[in-house]
Parts: structure tokens; sequence; C-alpha cells
């Protein structure tokens, strides 16, 4: 049972119809089409809530499902919509917006810190990047202010898509050294920071960001933690 993602053509969609296509043995809802996005890639899955005639559901967290469906997660052991029915789906938005934020902020943090990425979690107001780095930067002050640059630039933040065949052919593509691009299904999501002609990043990302880094505001670079012989942990957060 599949289910469209809305969250895939329009990251700022924030509420939707849809109709209940099935309930999973872990009590679990799963619909026709959502705007929830289902945990991976290190951004967690979405909250909110489902409504319908004589109901309220919220809910926890959205799953992905071995069978391309999106499993919602209630926060509460209350009474689950019936299947075919028809209700609408609610974002907690600010909780969403600030998950684009920090993920797009993430993607400009492997530009001021040109180095292999060893793994990443993204947060609501914080999030951090590993990176294969021997020694710890020196100056972490000029990163962040180097950061703050990008985002200040307004940069248009945009998507297009390859093939498999065409990412295998740009392994430079994949900065991200732990969690390999989902491939298999013909095409890859292609994620740019920038325009085509002057590009700041382009990495290959199933998450939602915004639509300019502006939007992203100010962030503050919180420490650098040693997470292995060569691994180090860089964390930043939201300044509001």
């Amino acid at each position: 049972m599949t289910t469209e993602p809305l969250f895939r053509t329009d990251p700022y969609l924030q509420e939707a119809p849809a109709r209940v296509a099935a309930l999973t043995d872990e009590g679990g809802v799963v619909l026709d089409r959502t705007v929830f996005y289902p945990t991976g890639g290190g951004q967690p899955g979405d909250s909110g809530w489902l409504i319908w005639e004589g109901g309220r559901l919220p809910v926890a967290t959205a799953v992905k499902r071995p069978d391309g469906g999106v499993a919602l997660v209630p926060a509460e052991p209350l009474a689950l919509p019936p299947v075919g029915a028809e209700l609408r789906q609610v974002l907690d938005w600010d909780r969403r917006h600030r998950h684009m934020r920090v993920h797009t902020a993430l993607h400009l943090l492997s530009v001021v810190i040109p180095l292999p990425v060893t793994g990443g979690q993204i947060g609501a107001g914080r999030g951090r990047l590993d990176f294969d780095m021997p020694e710890p930067p020196e100056n972490l002050a000029l990163l962040e202010e180097r950061l703050n640059e990008l985002i200040g630039l307004d940069l248009k933040v945009s998507e297009s898509w390859i093939t498999d065949a065409e990412l295998a052919a740009s392994p430079g593509l994949v900065k991200t050294l732990s969690v390999r691009p989902p491939v298999g299904q013909g095409r890859v999501r292609l994620v740019r920071i920038g325009t085509e002609a002057r590009q700041v990043d382009l990495q290959p990302c199933g998450g939602t960001h915004v639509a300019r880094t502006a939007e992203i505001g100010r962030v503050v670079l919180e420490k650098v933690e040693k997470k292995g012989r060569v691994n180090r942990r860089v964390s930043l957060a939201l300044a509001e």
C-alpha cells in the first residue's frame, strides 16, 4: 500500500484531505496521501493531528513501511479512524519548519567544512554533522561567520532529479559516507543551493528544506566533539 508523498512536491503544505487506506498491526494509520514526512536521512518524522467526523487523533511521528506506505503513529491510545474514512491531516508546522531550517543549514555547514560527512541528525532547533576530521577546526567563530554569510545571501534552494546511472557516474555528489542515497527506483533527487550557474551546494537528499537560505535565520555553532579517532561532531542551533 503506497502513500503519495505530498511533502515531496510541496514541503510548505501544512494540511490536506486524505483517505484512510489501512491500519497497521502496530496501531498505525496509513493514508493514501500524506503531508507527514517519515523518519529518514537523519530527519525525524513529522507530528500533528488527524481530524475526522467524530474523532481527532494526535500523531507522534511518521515512519516508512516496506511496501512504500507511510504509517502515522498515534501519540495517545485513542480510537483510530476506520479504513475508508475521509479525514483532514494537519502538521505541527512550527516543528516541521524548524526541521526544514536546520536541515538546510546543515547542507551549508558541509560547504564551510568541506570534509566527508560520516553522520548527522536533525532536530527542531538543533542539528549536527559528524565529519571525517582528524584535527579540530582552528577557529570555530570564523566558520560560524562564514556559515551565516552564506545564509544571509538568501540563496535559492531547489531540486532536480538524475538517474541511478548518472549518480553512479558522479560519486563526488555524495557527501555522506554513513547513509547512501536511495537507489533502485530509477532516479535520485538532488537538492541545489544557489543557481546552476552560481551553485553553492548540490547533493542527493530526500528531506525537506526551506525555499531560500535567509529563511533559516542566524545560526550558532555550539561545539565540536571528538567521536572517534578521526571523527568530530559539529553541532549547530537556530539563534531564534
